[in-house]
């Protein structure tokens, strides 16, 4: 089966698009035919962005301001992605942030502001569109975007791991839920793949050493998230819901 071609046609929201993995996802969506949504805060990089999705292949591109502690924000960002391709298929819950250091030298503020866009972003988000799907009767999918560091936790990013944590339970109890009105919910749990914010990091001592903890001993490529990303949003997952998939080069089974 091309999972690719389950995306053809389809109308997906992806937040957190201006850089990193939502912007490759978008681009994976754009190959494979599909109206993409790109939200986030950064709306000049989500213009020029748009504008290269329609030359890979998007039926259509449409670039939205996005703050994903906001629920206004949200609602809005919703409402503008319905009423640009007339319906939504598939929400991508990526946007995410990181506080680091360690627990005891982080403020309140701290763990609010990566509890803000992590988890309650999330779910506020993935209540507007259950709340559209259920209303109009129509079947929608949600890929949420956890991480390894809800299944097992790192040093020096309690606030986070907690956040991504509450994403995998978030994900299997609004699974359970959303059944009913036909909408289905899994999640991606990435290991160390490098983007534009740790870029230079896995070449240092610190980040040497951690690659050498993983089984594979390399981080991964992008590329290497097209095959579960597709899965999940398409059809060809359509009775898997629930489910939280790694992908971190056997990282989750190292002994510790």
């Amino acid at each position: 089966m091309d999972l690719g071609k389950g995306l053809n046609g389809k109308r997906i929201l992806i937040t957190g698009a201006s850089s990193g993995i939502g912007a490759h996802f978008a681009r994976v969506a754009a190959r494979h035919g599909a109206h993409v949504a790109l939200a986030a805060r950064r709306t000049d990089r989500l213009e020029q962005l748009a504008g290269e999705l329609v030359e890979m292949g998007a039926q259509s591109a449409r670039p939205i301001e996005l703050d994903v502690s906001d629920g206004a924000s949200i609602h809005h960002c919703r409402a503008q992605a319905v009423e640009a391709f007339g319906g939504l298929d598939i929400l991508v819950n990526n946007a995410g942030i990181a506080r680091e250091g360690a627990a005891l030298d982080q403020t309140a503020e701290d763990f609010d502001a990566v509890m803000d866009v992590n988890l309650r972003g999330v779910w506020l988000m993935a209540i507007s569109c259950g709340r559209h799907w259920r209303d109009t009767g129509q079947p929608g999918v949600i890929v949420n975007i956890a991480s390894i560091l809800g299944l097992r936790v790192g040093s020096g990013v309690a606030s986070y791991a907690v956040s991504k944590a509450g994403v995998v339970q978030m994900t299997k109890a609004l699974a359970l839920e959303f059944a009913r009105h036909q909408v289905r919910v899994n999640a991606l749990a990435p290991g160390y793949f490098e983007t534009e914010i740790n870029e230079g990091f896995f070449n240092t001592p610190a980040g040497e050493k951690m690659v050498g903890r993983v089984p594979m001993r390399r981080i991964g490529d992008l590329s290497e998230l097209d095959g579960p990303f597709l899965l999940l949003a398409s059809d060809a997952s359509r009775y898997m819901t629930g489910a939280v998939i790694p992908v971190d080069g056997g990282h989750l089974v190292s002994s510790l």
